[in-house]
């Protein structure tokens, strides 16, 4: 964990000790650049503490009420399935961790023929235009999903640095903020944009997992 006064040339998040989610950007004095799910700037200040607990008052940031319900911020998830699977195609490969997924459903939602939930293997690289599955690949916030053309393998974007508070979901962040922690990422996942949870579910912290989902997680303001 990077230590105290640490300076850092770039965006760095950084999820507290059974706690919130420290947020600090650099490359923009004026603010951190964060969004709501209608794509409005939030108010904020370059250095911001945001909720990881689900239940703030000041959602998204932390008003110290994981501190009145034990919140804790520990990962569950079997490090052991971290492993990602590569789908061959004849003209793209696409690559896919399910340890990362954070279950946004944009790829079944849009391309049911490629990714085909509950069939085996589950993704068919051949069935669409390669430029359609880049696409909604492109559109995975957790990092989970990439793809391979001609043997150049693309994880990453040009974006710049910026935090997005999805409806009822989790954080959306691109642009290469570094997420600090005891543990990196997934080997091969996408150091350039992750999807981080918000409603103190996750078995994945400090990464989303889907369970906003299952938990009934709800933001009214946000």
């Amino acid at each position: 964990m990077a230590g105290d006064g640490e300076h850092h040339e770039k965006p760095t998040l950084t999820p507290l000790p059974d706690g919130p989610l420290e947020y600090e950007n650099p490359i923009y004095p004026e603010g951190g650049r964060i969004y709501d799910s209608r794509g409005e700037e939030i108010s904020c200040g370059r250095k911001v503490k945001l909720c990881r607990c689900g239940a703030s008052k000041k959602m998204p940031f932390c008003d110290k009420t994981h501190e009145e319900i034990g919140f804790s911020g520990g990962r569950e998830t079997d490090r052991n399935n971290d492993r990602r699977r590569d789908y061959v195609g004849k003209r793209i490969t696409i690559h896919d961790n399910r340890c990362v997924c954070s279950h946004a459903k944009f790829c079944v939602d849009e391309l049911p023929s490629v990714f085909r939930l509950g069939e085996r293997p589950w993704i068919d690289p051949d069935a669409a235009e390669p430029e359609r599955i880049i696409e909604v690949i492109e559109k995975c916030p957790s990092g989970a999903l990439s793809y391979s053309v001609d043997g150049v393998e693309h994880r990453d974007q040009d974006r710049e640095p910026s935090i997005t508070v999805t409806r009822n979901g989790p954080y959306c962040v691109v642009g290469g903020i570094e997420v600090v922690g005891e543990e990196p990422r997934a080997e091969k996942v996408s150091t350039e944009h992750c999807a981080c949870c918000r409603c103190g579910a996750s078995k994945n912290m400090p990464f989303c997992d889907g369970s906003h989902s299952d938990s009934g997680f709800e933001d009214d303001e946000n």
